[in-house]
């Protein structure tokens, strides 16, 4: 007789605070993901919408230092015999990272499964409270910590960040294709293209294409998925960025409107 072989089913986590949650991904560094993530986590937030955000980029995280928070510490508190880790609040948004708990000047020797164990405990121990949206901002690539979020939770979607570089765009599409494997089923909400060009904050109508043109319009025709929002870059944002001053990214038009364009192409995805 056949023995059959005995699969263990995953469980995932449910967090019925929140309503959804949303993987920002790129299998690429350096495109500037994790400024896409906080500037959609705190755009949601000035359009009315409940928004966490959690810096799962577990060996490199930067979202303290965008939000200029990196040397707080979260409160801890027993809440019926559990710890729960209040996040920090700034420009609307309740804030969660490993860059919280450990010295920003020593690198995080951890193997993957104690890094996922790191992932879930911030996801699961944290006080968000109810919330409208949850922002993930994910590190480079397909390993341990995606496939963690993948297995463990019910994500709603992914956006899927590139610049329009050729070797950007290359990897990125590794990570189209993980998301959408059959094993995997996560909706890709679309491309976000960063870095589209470059004007000077006293040439705003000035448009320099440093990184190629395009490239992020091909990446989603490629996957027939939308192309969400082009994001402009110029000397004042990428200080803004360095500074912990995140609020500034707003007070530019450009970016403000990639922003808003990729906040509705999120909100009426999830609509239909």
């Amino acid at each position: 007789m056949e023995k059959k072989i005995k699969r263990d089913v995953i469980e995932k986590t449910q967090l019925t605070n929140i309503k959804n949650i949303i993987i920002v991904a790129s299998g690429k560094g350096g495109v500037g993901k994790s400024t896409v993530a906080s500037g959609l986590a705190v755009n949601m937030a000035l359009e009315g919408y409940s928004v966490g955000l959690l810096d799962a980029d577990i060996y490199g995280p930067s979202i303290p230092t965008l939000f200029n928070i990196q040397d707080q510490h979260p409160v801890i508190h027993e809440d019926q015999g559990k710890n729960k880790i209040e996040p920090i609040f700034k420009y609307g948004v309740k804030v969660m990272s490993i860059g919280f708990f450990i010295d920003p000047k020593q690198a995080i020797l951890w193997r993957g499964p104690l890094a996922s164990n790191g992932l879930k405990q911030l996801m699961n121990d944290t006080n968000w409270g109810d919330l409208d949206y949850l922002i993930i901002d994910t590190p480079p690539g397909t390993g341990d910590i995606h496939i963690t979020l993948l297995q463990q939770y019910e994500i709603n979607g992914a956006i899927v960040v590139t610049t329009p570089q050729v070797l950007a765009m290359s990897d990125v599409k590794k990570a189209i294709d993980m998301y959408l494997d059959e094993h995997v089923g996560i909706p890709v909400y679309g491309v976000v293209e960063n870095m589209s060009w470059f004007s000077p904050s006293k040439h705003p109508d000035e448009q320099y294409y440093l990184f190629g043109k395009g490239g992020g319009k091909e990446l989603a025709k490629a996957f027939n998925l939308p192309l969400l929002a082009q994001i402009p870059i110029n000397e004042t944002i990428c200080q803004s960025c360095d500074e912990g001053k995140l609020g500034e990214l707003f007070n530019d038009t450009a970016t403000q409107k990639g922003f808003e364009n990729l906040t509705d192409g999120i909100i009426k995805h999830n609509k239909n």
